[in-house]
C-alpha cells in the first residue's frame, strides 16, 4: 500500500505542477475594480535596492543636500534602504501582494517593445503587445485598442473606466477620439458634473502654479485629482500615471528622483487605505504597480533610456488585491514581460482578453492564484 501511495504522489506531483502554473481567469473572483498606478521611469536598482551610494554625491548625482538626502534614504543594507524609500511596498505590498523584477534575486522582468521609452512602452502595457509602428513619442493618435476602452465597451464596465496622467501624451495613447472614457492629462481641468470644492481648488491650482516642465504638472495635481473622481464616481478600472521620476531623473537630480519615488509610494499608500474606506472598494479592488521602461546604470546612464541605453528594459511589477497569494517579493521565477499587464488587468476582473486579442500575451498566473 506504502509503494503504491508513493508512486501515485509522485505521478500526481508534476501534474500539480503544471496546474499551478496556469489560473483561468474566468474562475469566481473577489476583485470586482482594478486599478493601475505608473511611476514613470522609476528604476529596479531603487525599487530592490534602495539609494545608490555613488549617486548621493554633488557630483555625478545632482543632489543639492547630500547630508540631508543621506539621513532620509541612506541605510546600511538595501532591504533598509528600499524600505526607507518606499515604505508601503515593502510594508504593506510585500506582506499582502507580490513583488516581482528584482534580477540580482533570479526574478526577471522587461520590455518586449525594443524601444525602452514611454510611448511605446505605456502601448505595450496597456494593449498586451509590442507595436513596431509606435517609435515615438509624438502626439499620434494610437492605432489599438488598449484593455482600457475594450473594458470601457463590455456593458459591466461601461461608463466605469477612467485614465490620469501627468503626460500630455495620454490622450493620443488612449485615442481619446474614439475611447469613450474620461482621460485626465497634464494641465486639463478635471471637468465633473456636478463638481465639488476640493475638485475646484485642485483645478485652480494646476492653472496657476509655476510649471517646471512644459507638458507634465506635478504629480500632486493628477494624483488628488484621481483620487477625489475617485470617490465622487467610483469607476471599476482606473488608470493612474505620475511623471516626476522619469523628469527628475532625465535632468541628473538625484535627490529629486528620490523624493518623487517616495512621493509615488505615499501615492500608493493613500490610494490603498482610500479603496479600504469605501464599500464598494473595500476588499474588492486590486493594484497594479509598474513602470513604462526602465533606466541605464550609474553613473551616468541612469539619466537616460532608450534602445542604445543597456538595461533599460529592465522593469519591476508589484501587485497586491483579494484573489493573489500574498508571496511577497519574487525570487527565481520565469521572466514576466510588460506586454503581459493588459491581460492580467483584465483577468483580475475574470475577463479573458487573450482570448479576445491572440497576439497579447497572457496573464501573469501567479497573480490570480489565491
Amino acid at each position: 500500500m506504502h509503494t503504491i501511495r508513493t508512486w501515485a504522489l509522485a505521478f500526481l506531483a508534476p501534474l500539480a505542477l503544471v496546474a499551478s502554473a496556469t489560473a483561468d481567469p474566468a474562475a469566481p473572483r473577489a476583485t470586482e475594480n482594478v486599478i493601475l498606478l505608473m511611476p514613470d521611469g522609476l528604476r529596479w536598482q531603487e525599487v530592490f535596492s534602495g539609494a545608490d551610494e555613488t549617486l548621493l554625491t554633488k557630483e555625478p548625482g545632482g543632489v543639492r543636500n547630500v547630508d540631508a538626502v543621506r539621513a532620509a534614504f541612506w541605510r546600511d543594507t538595501p532591504e533598509a534602504r528600499r524600505e526607507a524609500l518606499m515604505p508601503f511596498l515593502w510594508g504593506e505590498v510585500a506582506k499582502k501582494g507580490q513583488i516581482y523584477g528584482n534580477r540580482d534575486k533570479g526574478s526577471p522582468a522587461q520590455v518586449t517593445n525594443g524601444m525602452h521609452f514611454s510611448y511605446p512602452g505605456y502601448n505595450e502595457v496597456l494593449v498586451g503587445y509590442a507595436d513596431p509602428r509606435i517609435d515615438s513619442n509624438d502626439k499620434n493618435l494610437n492605432p489599438n485598442i488598449t484593455v482600457f476602452e475594450w473594458l470601457n465597451r463590455k456593458p459591466p464596465y461601461h461608463g466605469k473606466v477612467a485614465a490620469f496622467g501627468c503626460w500630455d501624451v495620454f490622450p493620443y495613447i488612449f485615442n481619446r477620439e474614439r475611447c469613450g472614457f474620461l482621460i485626465n492629462a497634464a494641465f486639463e481641468p478635471l471637468v465633473v458634473n456636478p463638481s465639488n470644492a476640493r475638485i475646484d481648488m485642485i483645478n485652480e491650482l494646476k492653472a496657476q502654479t509655476s510649471r517646471n516642465w512644459e507638458h507634465e504638472p506635478y504629480d500632486s495635481f493628477i494624483a488628488q485629482s484621481a483620487f477625489e473622481y475617485l470617490k465622487l464616481r467610483q469607476p471599476r478600472v482606473m488608470f493612474l500615471s505620475l511623471n516626476e521620476t522619469d523628469a527628475f531623473g532625465h535632468e541628473g537630480k538625484y535627490d529629486q528622483y528620490l523624493y518623487s519615488a517616495n512621493r509615488a509610494d505615499a501615492s500608493l499608500k493613500q490610494l490603498w487605505e482610500l479603496l479600504q474606506s469605501i464599500p464598494q472598494y473595500q476588499g474588492k479592488t486590486s493594484i497594479i504597480f509598474t513602470v513604462d521602461h526602465g533606466r541605464g546604470d550609474a553613473p551616468i546612464d541612469w539619466k537616460s533610456h532608450g534602445k542604445k541605453i543597456a538595461k533599460s528594459e529592465f522593469i519591476w511589477l508589484a501587485a497586491i488585491g483579494p484573489d493573489m497569494a500574498p508571496l511577497g517579493e519574487r525570487t527565481n521565477t520565469p521572466q514576466i514581460t510588460q506586454s503581459q499587464v493588459a491581460a492580467t488587468v483584465a483577468a483580475m476582473l475574470g475577463e479573458e482578453y487573450s482570448a479576445a486579442v491572440p497576439q497579447a500575451a497572457p496573464p501573469i498566473a501567479d497573480l490570480l492564484k489565491k
